[in-house]
């Protein structure tokens, strides 16, 4: 029985690194294209909207643009960047700029204005706007984001034909597990909440920081990888 059960869990494991991948993408693709496409048929309401309306605003630096220009920036950007998560391609980079783009709108728009505490901050974790916030659907786009952030595209992706052409497909099964690489995954973290509340994400910046400096004096530099 053991040896059947390890079977079938090496067999979901193996089509599984196929497929969640591309399920993933293939979501947040028509999430993100829907949106984009939305913007770009449509009239910019980031300028109708009246200041007292936003939630929290855009973060610096994008609050000194122009909305013309910030509307340019939202409604390509989602559209370039879920075309590269369709095909693959670039993927963890697709994927963090994504997590820039959802963390603006989360604070611009999604993020509650005001909060006293966790309590209060928890009762924006919801689908349909009130004043308090409604950043759920965002906070599902960032957990989504994340695996392909850290995971890669998976084996149905132009990334996975890249690396076989140029040759690193010995790589692929490469685990590295160490001070740098919690110094990345905060930094990935850092580098999404700093928009949202900059101090909490300042300070996981500069832990990450830290985490990837310290080891640099021990002897043991970030090893380049795919």
């Amino acid at each position: 029985m053991i040896d059947l059960y390890d079977g079938l869990t090496a067999r979901l494991r193996g089509i599984g690194d196929a497929t969640w991948p591309l399920a993933l993408r293939l979501i947040l693709f028509w999430e993100f294209w829907e949106s984009g496409i939305t913007k770009y048929r449509g009239d910019n309401w980031f300028a109708d909207i009246p200041w007292a309306d936003w939630q929290k605003g855009f973060p610096a630096p994008f609050e000194w643009l122009p909305t013309d220009l910030n509307w340019a920036l939202a409604t390509w950007g989602e559209l370039v960047l879920a075309t590269l998560l369709l095909l693959g391609l670039f993927t963890r980079f697709a994927a963090v700029s994504l997590l820039v783009i959802t963390a603006v709108a989360t604070a611009a728009v999604h993020w509650p204005a005001e909060w006293d505490g966790l309590a209060g901050l928890w009762q924006g974790y919801v689908i349909t706007a009130d004043n308090g916030g409604n950043f759920k659907l965002p906070l599902l786009f960032i957990i989504m984001l994340l695996p392909l952030v850290f995971h890669g595209g998976g084996t149905l992706s132009l990334d996975r034909l890249l690396v076989g052409l140029t040759h690193r497909t010995d790589r692929l099964d490469d685990r590295v597990m160490d001070l740098q690489a919690a110094g990345l995954a905060l930094a990935v973290l850092g580098l999404t909440v700093v928009w949202v509340e900059p101090a909490w994400g300042g300070i996981l910046l500069g832990v990450a920081a830290l985490a990837l400096i310290i080891p640099q004096f021990m002897g043991n530099p970030l090893r380049p990888d795919f």
